[in-house]
């Protein structure tokens, strides 16, 4: 029997997606929640699993192809010995296909090791490097294979992740007592994507990747449909500092996450935004589309450049459920973990470089919004206070705005109001 393997649906706003790589060649077999190929949409790179247990008979879509979605891309016959192997894992539903396994999941096989579920967490924290899909697991926990040797296996993956032939490999080569060999590059169906090329006159041609095209694409249509403008204003983040000093131990007792400076910058951009809802607006041709809910993007760094995943109906969590959130979408972010709809409907951005010790910037507007509020570093600076001076931790903020829709003194307003916020934080809260 040969079943149709489709683009998967991996959101509401997600209609096509865009094949980065198939890991696996024709004649190849596979089990059901092995990945098979990634998969690109806007920002997000996806490793999409199988859904059944088979032997890959046709490729019906090629690298960089972008097809929409249920449209068939490959089929796998499930017949004869492959209609006999067990599922390892159950299979995630076709709109979360990007989601690994949690942690828990692999504590629910029948023969639960004594040790291997604590190495599975570890591997699967946000901390670690690397994510092992649920037959690489189980392979591991069936041959005892420890954390500290999963992670020092060399992947021939997605970014070095470790595929069931690599699992494979190091238990053939511990078994012999052999030194185990590097990671041969995965088979594609297509030729594989070139690596940088230096000439003899020294200069350097790195082929841009799929989402640094993205980025780059995003950014020039912003540059050319936007008028961007850009204002800053100090503020004494005294009180802030003062909350957060007293209450960062037990905040990560309670909570088991840093408290941070963005949560409170978030939490007062939200108050700001109830007051300024053009700020929080788009502009679709000749119309003011004001939104009256916030979706709040928050730029996260990651190796392959900045990514903007979104809290959506910022407006209805506190303080401690926006720090949440930030910490839940940064982490998932960095560890390629992201639905492609948490990275899409944002309304307003922020974009904190002041990590980097960067004291003022004017990050370009995230399309289709109208402002982007940037943040510098906080250092403690002699300011006068009271007509006296005084050493306050100080930050720099700043707003890019789009000019068509907002005017300078709105501009001005919004970034006062957003400092009073700030600076009338009640010093004495505890979280």
């Amino acid at each position: 029997m040969k079943y149709d393997m489709v683009m998967p649906k991996m959101g509401e706003s997600i209609t096509e997606g865009t094949i980065i790589k198939w890991l696996k060649q024709i004649g190849d077999t596979v089990e059901k929640d092995e990945i098979v190929l990634e998969i690109s949409t806007d920002k997000v790179d996806s490793e999409i699993p199988t859904p059944v247990s088979g032997k890959i008979v046709e490729f019906l879509a090629n690298e960089n192809d972008t097809i929409e979605v249920g449209k068939v891309i490959a089929r796998i016959d499930t017949e004869g010995e492959a209609e006999s192997m067990q599922p390892q894992a159950e299979a995630p539903p076709a709109e979360e296909v990007e989601e690994p396994v949690p942690a828990e999941e692999p504590a629910k096989t029948e023969t639960p090791p004594v040790q291997e579920p604590a190495a599975t967490d570890k591997e699967e924290k946000p901390e670690s490097k690397k994510f092992f899909s649920p037959v690489v697991l189980n392979i591991a926990r069936s041959e005892g294979v420890s954390a500290e040797e999963m992670e020092s296996i060399e992947g021939s993956g997605i970014s070095g992740r470790v595929t069931k032939k690599d699992i494979l490999n190091f238990i053939e080569t511990r078994k012999s007592g052999t030194t185990a060999p590097a990671a041969a590059a995965p088979l594609t169906v297509s030729a594989p994507v070139p690596s940088s090329v230096i000439s003899e006159e020294g200069v350097e041609i790195i082929p841009m990747d799929h989402i640094r095209k993205k980025i780059a694409e995003h950014m020039v249509h912003t540059v050319h449909t936007a008028a961007h403008v850009g204002l800053y204003i100090e503020v004494d983040m005294f009180n802030v500092y003062r909350i957060r000093e007293n209450s960062k131990n037990n905040f990560y007792r309670k909570e088991g996450i840093k408290l941070t400076f963005m949560p409170f910058l978030s939490e007062a951009v939200v108050k700001t935004l109830k007051e300024f809802p053009l700020v929080n607006a788009s502009i679709e041709d000749d119309n003011i589309i004001v939104k009256h809910f916030i979706n709040l993007g928050i730029a996260v760094d990651t190796e392959k450049g900045l990514i903007v995943p979104v809290i959506k109906n910022a407006e209805s969590l506190n303080l401690t459920g926006i720090a949440r959130a930030i910490n839940d979408l940064a982490s998932r972010t960095r560890n390629r973990k992201l639905k492609p709809d948490e990275v899409s409907g944002g309304t307003f951005s922020i974009s904190n470089f002041g990590v980097f010790r960067t004291k003022i910037g004017f990050p370009l507007i995230n399309q289709p919004q109208v402002a982007i509020l940037g943040v510098g570093a906080l250092e403690k600076r002699a300011i006068v206070v009271n007509d006296a001076i005084a050493i306050r931790p100080m930050m720099n903020i700043s707003l890019t705005f789009d000019h068509r829709l907002i005017d300078g003194a709105l501009g001005a307003r919004f970034l006062q109001r957003l400092k009073e916020h700030l600076e009338l934080y009640d010093p004495e809260l505890q979280l």
